[in-house]
Formats: structure tokens, C-alpha cells, sequence
């Protein structure tokens, strides 16, 4: 069946499988995606959204790259949200709710769409590694398959164990089989894995609840989309979610199951997501509180069955059942299905390159869960970046990789790889120390280019991107060189009870004013005639909103970028001995031992180097 030698195989279809299948095809890569069922190619497992807090950043930053996420995101979406609105800019994260069934199907779609890529359903228990390299996968009905490079996305399911209540069985997902064989090969080839868990709600029926006990969440008046692309459309109608929250009474018909729940009695020993808990972790961990909210989201236009968001857990069904109908809303509820927890092997990230190649087998790669993360855009972002570098080796050329003042998702990478994660990571905006630069509207500015050069981000997308940046270079220049009359000007800043101007000056002076916004500029008759004049649209607008009021703090922050960015290009070289640096205390010789970081940049990072372990490296290597 498998006579040819593919450049690329992909083991696993979710978000990061699919998109380390479509980037590595795209770039020209014979590659095949293997996946236990192909019905299920880049299912949402949990809730049935793409972005938010930083995650939309990401979602952002694939599409800038030529990745797949922010297009189906937007074809699929029934809502869009800008959250943080009410914070700087650097704070902005979109996020959609998404139609589950159509997010799915538009993935497929796309995947059959696009050259060098085939398809084989079927588990894969084994790697075939000769001399320390990948050469192909062994299939769990002993076919081999040969690749030049493997990259690995297993997600929850390697050794997966689902948990409800009292009640455990082997698998991946709700009503699909977990994965096995491979946990114990790599085991054997030298590598450390671990366990971690998840979980998620029930999923109920919306025509069981009453939704005028709750209070209605609706999309933004004017909603945006992901992708820079022009081929996809803001969304003209929105599906509304819903919040309502528990109760003293729920919390304690909740505790009445805790002597059964897997958490509490120690069947489950694995660490969950911290910032994402089940509802018993929320109402054992904040006792003092005497209710959570829970966001009741609908899985797509036309189905009625709904997601309980917040409402994460493990406990029996009987218990579940009985806690939600105490919910306000929720007196008559109707199940779909109940709430798990699942527990998985994953492979402490720093086993790997900053290309997420392993450092033990070469032409391996993981991304996704299987590297320790929580959520589909940090899997999804991870997935993209392996099947460009898998691609990239099989063809003999240079690696690619992101800093951390480029990319949210080079902040991600480089976290996992130096600093590694012992419960399920997400990112945050407060894990980027440039999150000036790295907005969610800049993103196309600041990857596109390199998403060309790779061969993934098309033409078409470079010309867009460099008229926007022109446009909005040229918009700020004309803040800069025109200038407004105290008359006409002084009536705006009066209405907004900011200090008048005496004489004339330059209209980039009175716009950088915190409490003047781009809709009192536009009162400016010069400003409302440029706009117009030259058919500027609200995402050109507000780049130069942002570049003009923020320019003291990017500039800032980029000077602050360089100047640690230069450590960056100060080498280590393979293998180094840090053995022989006895003036090195002896945690950051372990530390450094086992990490072997590439740059002095990313050994500064890890935890438990000092700054005076580093002034001695330096010193050691004649800097």
C-alpha cells in the first residue's frame, strides 16, 4: 500500500496535526496524515471556540504565517468578541464561538483541497528508528510506512484514561479508543514522559433550558474576523451564549459526590489545568465563595445542544445531573452526555530544539499536548511550526524559528523548551514581556513576510499586507505633518474636558492625548477628508489609532527587544561541557547540562541560572 518514501508523516489530526499537515504540504512536502478516525479530523474535544486572552494572538499569528486555524475560525464562527476592549491595545484578543460540526467539516475540506497531501485512517502503535533517526511509522495492523520525518500529535490519547466517578476506561475522547504502543518506545529510546489531565462539561439540551432566567451574552455591535485574508466575511447575524451561575445549594449537592469523585480520592494523581479547574477543584480551592458563573454556549447554528463552560468535572453522572438542575435555568435539563476527566502521557518539553524536534531521535518532532499544553490555538500554533521545520530538514535547509519579541508563539516555544511545564500550560498575555509589539492587529506586519519566504503565505496576502502597512504609514504621517487651528480643534477638547491649545500645532500632538480617540479626530475636517479621500477601512484606522497613541511605548519596548535580543546571537556550542566551569554553581551546570540551550539568550532563562552564572559563561567563552 505504501511503496513511496513520504517527506513528512503526520501522526494525529487535530489542530496541531492538521496544521503540520497543511504547512508541510503547502510547502512542498510529499506528506501524509495518519489519524486513528478521519471522521474526526480537528475536532473541538472541549468548547466549541477559537481565541481569547493571547490565544487569539495566536490564532492571528498562524494565519499571518499562511496557517489554516484563522480561516476555518472565521468561516465557522456564529460570534466574535473583542475581548479586553477596555485595556490597551497590547490586551486585545479576539474570540469566536464556533459552529463544532462546520469547524470540522471546514477543515476537511480544506485538507482535501491541498496538493501533496494523503490520508490513511488507522492508529499507529510504533516509529521506526534506525541509528538514532526516524525512518517511518509502524501501524497497529504492522504496516510500515516510510517518512523522512515523523512529527507526532497525539494529543490526550497516548494511554488515555477517561474518569467518571468511580467509573474508568481506556480512551482518547468521548467514544473513541485511546492510542498505545508509542509512550513505550520512546520510553525505551531514552525519553521521559509524564502524565497530565483534563477534563470538560457536560454537554446538555438547549431545549431543556430556560433561557430567559439567564442573562444574555451577545456578540460585539460590530464584529471583526481572524484571517487577514479579504476572502473571508465578518459575520452579518450571531448566535447569543448565555450566563447564569451556581449556588451554595449546587456547591453542596456537588461535595455529597467528592468521596466518589477521582480527583479527591486519589485515582487520578496527574496535575489538571491550573487556570481552567473542574467546578469541585473551584469550590474546594475558593470555599469563600458562594457562587462561579457558567456560560451556557450553543455548539453551532442549527444543532440545540449546548456546551456548559465553567461547569468542567469528574464526578458521577448521577451527581452532575442532580448539581445542574439546582442551577438557575437549568431545572428541567436534559442530558446529551456527562462531564470526564481524561489523563495522558505527555514528554516534558525540554527533550526538544526550538524547532520542537527531539534532541534524542533525529526528523521526530512533537507538537501539541503530547509537549505538555492545554487549549486548540497552543496546539494548533506548535503543529504549524513542526511542519515547517520537518519540511525545512527533509529539503536541507536552514531551520525556522520565533523570538520572543516576535511572536506570541515564539514566547510559547521558547517556555516550553527552556523553562518546560510540569502541569498543563496556556498562554497568557502576561507571559509575553513584549506584548506591545506582539498585538493581535500587527500580526500580518510582523509575519507575513517571513510566512512568504517559507513559501506558506501567498502573494496575494504580501501586497495586502504591505498596502495596509503603507496605508497606515502614510496615515501617520499625515498626523505628523498637518497641523489644526486652535478654533477648530478647541471645541473637541473642551467637549472631552482636555486642555485647550493656545495656538496651531500638529494634529499627532492633540491625537496622543490618553482621553482623545480616533472619533474625536474625525470631527477634524482635514482628518473625516483624508479618510474618505483615500477609502481607508477600519482596520488601516486603527493601526495608525494605535501607532500614534502608543508610539512612545513601542518604541520603548523595541529598544528594550534589541538590546536583549543581542545575547541571542551569542552561540553556545553543541555539546558544550559545562562540567568544566567550576565556578558555576552546581544547579545551573545540572540545569544547563540537561537543557543544552542553543543561545546565551535562552540559557539566561532558564530557571535556576543566576545572572552571575551567565557573566561566568560568558567569560568562559571569551566574551
Amino acid at each position: 500500500m505504501f511503496n513511496e518514501v513520504y517527506d513528512v508523516i503526520v501522526v494525529g489530526a487535530g489542530h496541531a496535526g492538521s496544521e503540520a499537515a497543511a504547512a508541510a504540504a503547502n510547502m512542498g512536502s510529499k506528506t501524509l496524515l495518519v489519524t486513528m478516525n478521519l471522521q474526526n479530523i480537528a475536532q473541538m474535544s472541549c468548547n466549541p471556540a477559537m481565541g481569547g486572552i493571547a490565544k487569539g494572538q495566536i490564532v492571528r499569528e498562524i494565519d499571518a504565517l499562511g496557517g489554516y486555524s484563522g480561516i476555518v475560525s472565521d468561516t465557522s464562527a456564529i460570534q466574535f468578541k473583542m475581548l479586553n476592549k477596555s485595556k490597551g491595545p497590547a490586551m486585545w484578543s479576539p474570540r469566536v464561538q464556533s459552529d463544532r460540526m462546520r469547524f470540522a467539516e471546514d477543515w476537511r475540506m480544506l485538507l482535501e483541497g491541498t496538493a501533496n497531501l494523503d490520508f490513511y485512517q488507522e492508529m499507529v502503535s510504533g516509529l521506526l528508528v534506525e541509528g538514532g533517526k526516524v525512518v517511518g511509522v509502524r501501524t497497529s495492523l504492522g504496516i510500515q510506512i516510510k517518512g523522512k520525518s515523523v512529527v507526532l500529535t497525539n494529543g490526550t490519547f497516548l494511554n488515555g484514561l477517561i474518569h467518571i466517578g468511580d467509573k474508568n476506561f481506556g480512551g482518547g475522547r468521548a467514544g473513541e479508543r485511546a492510542a498505545t504502543g508509542i509512550t513505550e518506545q520512546l520510553v525505551d529510546l531514552g525519553f521521559d514522559s509524564g502524565r497530565m489531565k483534563t477534563g470538560t462539561p457536560p454537554r446538555v439540551d438547549g431545549r431543556s433550558l430556560d433561557f430567559s432566567k439567564m442573562s444574555e451574552q451577545p456578540g460585539d455591535e460590530n464584529p471583526e474576523k481572524f484571517s487577514y485574508l479579504k476572502a473571508t466575511r465578518p459575520l452579518t447575524k450571531q448566535r447569543a451564549c448565555h450566563m447564569t451561575y451556581t449556588s451554595l445549594e449546587v456547591h453542596d449537592l456537588l461535595r455529597e459526590g467528592f468521596d466518589r469523585s477521582p480527583m479527591f480520592n486519589g485515582r487520578i494523581k496527574s496535575l489538571g489545568p491550573r487556570y481552567c479547574p473542574s467546578i469541585e477543584d473551584k469550590i474546594n480551592r475558593f470555599a469563600d465563595k458562594d457562587r462561579h458563573q457558567l456560560f451556557i454556549e450553543p455548539e453551532g447554528w442549527n444543532t440545540c445542544e449546548v456546551y456548559v463552560n465553567g461547569f468542567s468535572t469528574s464526578l458521577p453522572e448521577d451527581v452532575q445531573f442532580k448539581a445542574l438542575r439546582s442551577v438557575v435555568g437549568f431545572e428541567n435539563v436534559k442530558f446529551f452526555r456527562p462531564g470526564y476527566a481524561i489523563e495522558y502521557d505527555y514528554f516534558p518539553p525540554t527533550q526538544l530544539k526550538h524547532t520542537l524536534e527531539t534532541k534524542i531521535v533525529q526528523g521526530l518532532y512533537f507538537a501539541g499536548q503530547i509537549n505538555g499544553t492545554t487549549g486548540y490555538e497552543e496546539a494548533a500554533s506548535q503543529g504549524l511550526m513542526a511542519g515547517i521545520n520537518a519540511s525545512l530538514k527533509v529539503n536541507e535547509k536552514d531551520a525556522f524559528t520565533l523570538k520572543r519579541d516576535e511572536a506570541y508563539i515564539g514566547v510559547l516555544i521558547d517556555d516550553l523548551i527552556t523553562k518546560g511545564t510540569e502541569e498543563p500550560y496556556r498562554m497568557f498575555t502576561s507571559r509575553a514581556e513584549y506584548r506591545t509589539l506582539l498585538r493581535q492587529d500587527n500580526a500580518d506586519l510582523r509575519l507575513t513576510p517571513k510566512g512568504f519566504e517559507l513559501g506558506l503565505a501567498s502573494e496575494n496576502r504580501l501586497r495586502r499586507m504591505e498596502e495596509k502597512h503603507q496605508a497606515a504609514k502614510n496615515f501617520v504621517s499625515f498626523f505628523e505633518t498637518t497641523s489644526v487651528k486652535p478654533e477648530e480643534i478647541n471645541p473637541i477638547l473642551e467637549s472631552k474636558k482636555s486642555a485647550k491649545v493656545n495656538q496651531s500645532g500638529k494634529l499627532f500632538k492633540v491625537f496622543a492625548r490618553p482621553n482623545i480617540d480616533m472619533a474625536d479626530i474625525r470631527k477634524v475636517e482635514s482628518v473625516e477628508s483624508y479618510i474618505q479621500d483615500h477609502n481607508l477601512d477600519r482596520e488601516i484606522i486603527e493601526q495608525a489609532e494605535i501607532q500614534v497613541k502608543y508610539a512612545g511605548y513601542i518604541a520603548k519596548e523595541k529598544n528594550n527587544a534589541d538590546k536583549l535580543t543581542r545575547l541571542e546571537y551569542v552561540k553556545i556550542p553543541e555539546g558544550f561541557d559545562y562540567s568544566q566551569i567550576k565556578s558555576m554553581s552546581f544547579e545551573a551546570r545540572e540545569k544547563l547540562k540537561n537543557i543544552q540551550p542553543t543561545t546565551v539568550s535562552q540559557a539566561s532563562r532558564i530557571s535556576g541560572v543566576s545572572p552571575n552564572d551567565i557573566s561566568v559563561l560568558l567569560v568562559y567563552m571569551g566574551r
